[in-house]
């Protein structure tokens, strides 16, 4: 296939088998998926018009998508960026035309996250004719992952075991949205979903990791877009047991990862255990190249994934570090949090 763009190419995931019972669904940048099918969908609805600015906070991996959509759509795009996004994204931002601006550093996600969104209302404010994606709260950043699910509904084996779905909560859609549809065909499919110590999204907020640097799979701020009801277990994860399951996923299958599908793959192998029978899939969301400096230069430091298991807990209050998992059944959201951004 030519495609008409490289966003179109670069959306497209790459499904690898791992284990007997563990397949990876590897994307060099998942959102590229959700923000081509929003920005299409905001232009249909004419939400937007042609040429419009776009605007957004993000920690990495959005804004990169972000970019790309407005230049597949011939849209303008800003972009307020955490301290996390490093200088090889920066630097391709710039040359895709976006404009970006940086907020200042700190080593508090919380903090990070809130003068992002206290940034983008500014702008707003300044620039009314510019539009806020709000890719946290948009539901229509849901729809681009309907067509991955069913790349994987077409791909998977017939006759395997009942499919479980491992990947970081993040905003939710990409979990989210994978999972609604394939539950359309299945509706026993099952949803695993990994946080960050520190994150409010599954009630971790008190509890602090020195080295976090797994912001885009958690949040300090109530996200609209996490549909609680549709997770079935939660595994809370510290930095250094993201960065064994990182670096025993290239160690063991030559899959170079970020942070986020690291976490992932070492919590699939402990559902694995637990599950025998079901076919669990891992969704791997962007490349290793951001954490090269933070966590693959760092190998031989991780802990051997095999020496690894959580603790066991009823309720979100009981967790401890440095991993924790819950059932969650599927129940909504906990109690309302302070700091939510609409």
């Amino acid at each position: 296939m030519i495609h008409p763009h490289i966003a179109d190419a670069l959306k497209a995931p790459a499904l690898v088998a791992l284990t007997e019972g563990a397949v990876l669904v590897r994307f060099e940048s998942m959102k590229v998926y959700s923000a081509l099918a929003a920005v299409a969908r905001l232009l249909e609805e004419g939400r937007v018009r042609p040429g419009q600015t776009l605007v957004d906070s993000s920690s990495g991996i959005y804004a990169h998508a972000l970019a790309l959509a407005c230049h597949r759509h011939g849209m303008r795009c800003h972009i307020v960026a955490s301290t996390t996004v490093d200088a090889t994204t920066r630097a391709q931002l710039e040359i895709l035309g976006a404009t970006v601006e940086q907020v200042a550093p700190s080593r508090d996600l919380r903090l990070d996250q809130e003068l992002r969104v206290r940034r983008v209302r500014e702008i707003l404010a300044e620039r009314p004719d510019v539009h806020w994606m709000r890719q946290y709260h948009d539901d229509v950043h849901y729809l681009g992952y309907r067509e991955v699910a069913d790349l994987v509904a077409d791909a998977l084996p017939a006759g395997r075991g009942r499919l479980t779905v491992v990947g970081g909560v993040g905003s939710g859609a990409s979990t989210g949205g994978l999972v609604e549809h394939l539950r359309q065909r299945d509706p026993a499919v099952r949803l695993v979903g990994v946080q960050p110590f520190g994150s409010v999204t599954f009630g971790s907020q008190d509890h602090h990791d020195p080295e976090a640097i797994i912001a885009g799979i958690g949040s300090s701020i109530d996200f609209a877009n996490v549909r609680h009801h549709l997770y079935d277990t939660v595994h809370w994860m510290d930095f250094t047991h993201a960065m064994a399951g990182t670096v025993a996923l290239m160690r063991e299958h030559a899959v170079f990862a970020g942070l986020s599908t690291g976490a992932a793959y070492l919590a699939a192998v402990h559902e694995a255990r637990r599950h025998p029978d079901d076919l669990h899939l891992v969704v791997g969301a962007d490349t290793g190249h951001r954490y090269v400096d933070r966590v693959h230069a760092r190998h031989a430091e991780a802990l051997d994934p095999a020496c690894l298991k959580p603790f066991e807990v009823g309720a979100p209050e009981e967790m401890a570090m440095p991993w924790s998992t819950m059932a969650w059944d599927r129940k909504g959201r906990p109690g309302a949090r302070a700091g939510r951004a609409a």
